[in-house]
């Protein structure tokens, strides 16, 4: 008996973990690349409930084309006009306005909510856990309104300075909250508040030892934030915020009840004076689903940038 074989006997364990001669040849075979013989493949095979669902798949297509292709009462005509109409088209332009001005607002509520959220404060953390709640509590439709009828309740916005009987800033509350403004802000605050809580469970889903190992050496919080938990936090981040970021979008148009006039109040606007409802509300869903599908193809452009180099 040779000295390896003494060795083996002696290491009772080393007889269960060692892989055996034939497995250890197609193992190393498979790493130098070496392609394997037809035969030696291994083949999924197919199930048998995959042919109910090609045929769910069929039935669903040909339902497609028999009401919705071929049915006549589409108007695909009218919808092929009125898609470049330019009422339409800039009511799609100020959709697209509210949605950049309202998410870029509520993003930066959202981080500083969050930031309140996770603050050693207990004054901090109140306010951010009562914001969030009144947010989650209250419909955007009947923010948008009280928003909008804020005069109503407060005619005038003014701080004033004890003791000097003066005001350091007076203005009439019309002058601030349009349609516009109050469409802004009251979209704003909806998007503020559950982004809040999406930014605090990213940073939250990091290790906290990393940051206590980011103290230890020294460095600051800011550094810690920015070269450590956000690269890691973003991943998480990204797809529910990309989502909400979506329903900003659609949320535009809930503003129609305050007379401001985007996509949707336009081809309202429009099929009152000439009654095609169906087309041109099929005119509002095919802008609505066009642009929806880019933000989707960016929110997986962004996803797959941010992965590389994690393993999945």
């Amino acid at each position: 008996m040779d000295i390896e074989a003494r060795k083996d006997m002696q290491d009772p364990a080393a007889f269960f973990t060692e892989t055996p001669p034939g497995r250890r040849h197609k193992s190393e075979a498979h790493r130098s690349g070496e392609q394997q013989p037809a035969g030696a493949r291994i083949h999924a095979r197919p199930k048998k409930s995959d042919w109910f669902w090609y045929a769910m798949l069929f039935v669903v297509a040909v339902l497609f084309v028999e009401l919705v292709v071929d049915n006549q009462r589409w108007q695909w005509d009218i919808v092929a006009h009125y898609l470049f109409n330019k009422r339409v088209l800039k009511g799609l332009g100020n959709t697209l306005i509210l949605t950049v001005l309202s998410s870029a607002l509520g993003l930066c509520f959202g981080v500083v909510i969050a930031a309140c959220r996770m603050a050693d404060n207990a004054v901090l953390r109140a306010a951010g856990y009562v914001y969030i709640w009144i947010i989650r509590a209250t419909p955007p439709l009947a923010m948008l309104l009280f928003l909008f009828f804020l005069s109503a309740l407060i005619p005038r916005i003014y701080l004033p300075l004890p003791l000097l009987h003066a005001n350091l800033f007076d203005v009439d509350t019309n002058q601030i909250i349009s349609r516009f403004s109050a469409a802004v802000i009251g979209l704003a605050m909806y998007l503020g508040g559950y982004s809040a809580e999406i930014f605090r469970g990213g940073v939250s889903a990091v290790d906290r030892g990393q940051r206590e190992a980011c103290k230890a050496i020294g460095m600051s919080d800011f550094r810690t934030m920015w070269h450590v938990v956000m690269p890691q936090a973003v991943r998480i981040i990204i797809p529910p915020l990309a989502n909400e970021l979506i329903t900003m979008f659609k949320n535009t148009s809930l503003v129609t009840v305050i007379g401001y006039v985007e996509l949707l109040t336009t081809v309202q606007l429009i099929y009152a004076t000439n009654f095609e409802t169906i087309p041109l509300l099929t005119v509002a869903c095919i802008w609505y689903l066009a642009l929806t599908s880019l933000a989707m193809a960016a929110q997986s452009l962004l996803e797959r940038h941010f992965r590389k180099g994690v393993r999945t």
